[in-house]
């Protein structure tokens, strides 16, 4: 059995891209462990927050919905502060994971890369899937801490970028309006995600989409949560039904695999 680290950005993230893949891990026997860079302090702040709870609060109280759902065996907050999005003044916060030193947070994930003797540990594509400062920091962050821990198998989460193309072509054929283009410019004025021809890995996780559902569910004072939550549910299980992976230095070619059943895969990284 291996041992998997997922690296996130904020508390929720977890849910709407690798809650499947994580799930499914759990459910195979294997270790999975979470890393979390920021406390998702300028998320959204619910209306029902009780006196003297905070934002962070709540959205700790939140994860810990999530990773129960999900079976998450270990839980590591950075604790660096939310950068918000491009060109937010909160970008420049000293404590903001944007601002943190990368040898420094590398550091610090490595530790726990060595702590679990990980296999395999998993970041996000060099732009972080959409361009937000503290997704693109997880990229550099954790690739350099797989270097600096010097044994597990590093693989990028992403999103395949023709696959919502023909989704969304789709749901135009039948006189929807999805409300953008595949090919629009996100936060960092790149398209979302990764072209199909750049993935390695599409990870079937449909029989564990309820559990990916209710992670999110988990993340309720969460205007993003909430937004997909709204979508109908074979809608959702379509749209989250696989998810993606990179993983630098393969061949090139998109494989309709689990990553995990791949023959010798945790014995190379042992």
């Amino acid at each position: 059995m291996a041992t998997v680290v997922f690296v996130h950005a904020h508390p929720d993230d977890e849910s709407s891209q690798t809650a499947g893949s994580m799930a499914r891990a759990v459910a195979e026997g294997h270790r999975v462990v979470l890393v979390v860079a920021t406390n998702g302090d300028h998320g959204d702040a619910p209306d029902d927050l009780a006196e003297g709870e905070t934002v962070v609060d709540r959205r700790r109280t939140e994860m810990a919905g999530s990773v129960s759902v999900i079976g998450t065996h270990r839980v590591v907050w950075l604790g660096y502060a939310d950068s918000g999005m491009t060109g937010w003044a909160q970008n420049d916060h000293e404590e903001s994971f944007f601002r943190a030193d990368l040898e420094e947070a590398a550091a610090r994930v490595a530790e726990v890369l060595r702590e679990e003797s990980a296999d395999v540990v998993v970041g996000y594509d060099w732009h972080g899937g959409y361009g937000h400062p503290d997704h693109v920091k997880v990229h550099a962050v954790t690739k350099r801490a797989a270097e600096l821990a010097g044994r597990p198998r590093y693989l990028e989460v992403s999103m395949n970028r023709d696959a919502i193309r023909r989704a969304f072509e789709a749901l135009r054929a039948s006189g929807a309006d999805p409300g953008w283009d595949a090919d629009d410019p996100m936060d960092d004025g790149n398209p979302i995600g990764t072209p199909e021809a750049e993935l390695h890995w599409a990870c079937d996780v449909s029989e564990w989409i309820d559990v990916k559902r209710a992670a999110l569910e988990a993340h309720a004072s969460q205007s993003d949560a909430r937004e997909l939550l709204s979508m109908p549910e074979p809608l959702f299980a379509a749209a989250f039904g696989v998810e993606y992976y990179l993983e630098p230095g393969r061949p090139a070619g998109m494989q309709h695999a689990w990553f995990l059943e791949e023959e010798g895969v945790v014995a190379e990284s042992a």
